[in-house]
């Protein structure tokens, strides 16, 4: 066996090691998850703003948190590899488990990165995770905020879309009135804070309505779309 292959190998069982600890809803140190997370980085780095994904697979959406939830979902729909899994965003906010919830999917996406596709949610942002919990989790589980800086940083990475098997398009949000085809999307560049306004914000902000045409979001951000 290569020394390549035995890195290979004994970076695959670290990883599986932070897997079965985190699917008992225990948190990662803070060492193992800039190592985690900067392994990942160098896998996001290589995916587009629109992801192609295969078929079959189990699309998912927001966890916010609730790390019970994620658990029964992996229970129900299948371990990761067996099952294809595409997760559209929020996994931070509102629950008690954002930490081990948003470790569990990067280790896994370091594990198995052809198995698994996170998309970026509105709530995968700086701004908004200071307000809706993730913050204070991190401050309360490891006493400071270097963790959270770390998973914020790397939220700016995360796939913005997925287009599945070149057919059904996926996000977190909606469609933007400045985006027109697919390839608008392609040509931005992601890696930045969720911005206030404009295309990549809509993305990850707007709302499907039944109202005809383009709205103003009731939320502040985006808009809201019907029959276009």
């Amino acid at each position: 066996m290569s020394s390549d292959s035995l890195s290979s190998s004994h970076s695959h069982a670290g990883i599986d090691g932070h897997v079965s600890q985190l699917l008992q809803c225990k948190p990662l140190s803070e060492q193992q998850v800039r190592v985690l997370c900067e392994k990942a980085k160098e896998i996001l780095m290589e995916e587009d703003n629109v992801q192609p994904v295969k078929s079959p697979v189990t699309i998912c959406g927001d966890i916010h948190g609730q790390f019970h939830d994620l658990a029964e979902l992996f229970r129900i729909g299948g371990k990761c590899p067996d099952t294809n899994y595409l997760f559209m965003g929020d996994y931070v906010d509102r629950g008690y488990y954002s930490v081990e919830t948003v470790s569990l999917l990067v280790a896994l996406k370091v594990r198995h990165p052809q198995r698994i596709t996170i998309l970026r949610g509105n709530h995968e942002s700086r701004q908004i995770t200071q307000v809706y919990g993730f913050y204070d989790e991190c401050l309360r589980k490891y006493g400071n905020a270097n963790v959270w800086k770390i998973f914020t940083d790397l939220f700016d990475y995360l796939p913005l879309t997925a287009l599945v098997e070149s057919e059904i398009f996926c996000l977190h949000g909606g469609l933007s009135p400045s985006i027109e085809t697919l390839d608008n999307i392609r040509n931005f560049d992601r890696v930045q804070e969720v911005p206030h306004e404009g295309p990549m914000c809509d993305l990850l902000w707007s709302d499907p309505d039944d109202r005809c045409g383009w709205g103003i979001s009731p939320r502040g951000a985006g808009y809201t779309f019907g029959h276009i």
